[in-house]
């Protein structure tokens, strides 16, 4: 893998780091997923100019950059609060699913995880379609 510049990797990490906190999140507890997805996010803030979702496969970065969906905190984060990524979890390294649509695979896989702190994070709740059930 590519290695990012110390400039993009030290910006991601205070970003991380913000933004667990204003989410009401915290950092995958084993420090190898957290420096995996944060050397990911990195490279691709080198590579793009913009931290792009490193857990997904994309068949052209540069136009997925250009829809921003899945530019960190990407929009699941922002409506949902579940990082596919477990970047930002619960303390016990869970990502909350509470605010997931039925049907969705992160609820599918972990089943119904509850939000600890649910006054924070979901700056895009607003945004989520009606029809979805969950939260």
């Amino acid at each position: 893998m590519v290695e990012p510049t110390t400039e993009s990797l030290e910006k991601i990490k205070k970003f991380v780091k913000g933004y667990a906190e204003k989410s009401g999140t915290t950092m995958h507890p084993n420090p190898a997923v957290t420096q995996a997805v944060v050397k990911g996010l990195a490279v691709h803030l080198d590579e793009l100019g913009k931290p792009l979702c490193p857990c997904n496969f994309y068949n052209d970065k540069r136009e997925e950059a250009k829809l921003r969906r899945w530019i960190c905190a990407c929009d699941e984060m922002q409506m949902y609060k579940y990082c596919h990524c477990l970047l930002f979890v619960r303390e016990d390294g869970l990502p909350i699913t509470e605010y997931l649509p039925e049907g969705h695979e992160g609820r599918e896989i972990y089943g119904l995880v509850l939000d600890p702190t649910p006054g924070k994070g979901r700056a895009l709740k607003h945004k989520v379609p009606a029809s979805a059930t969950a939260g």
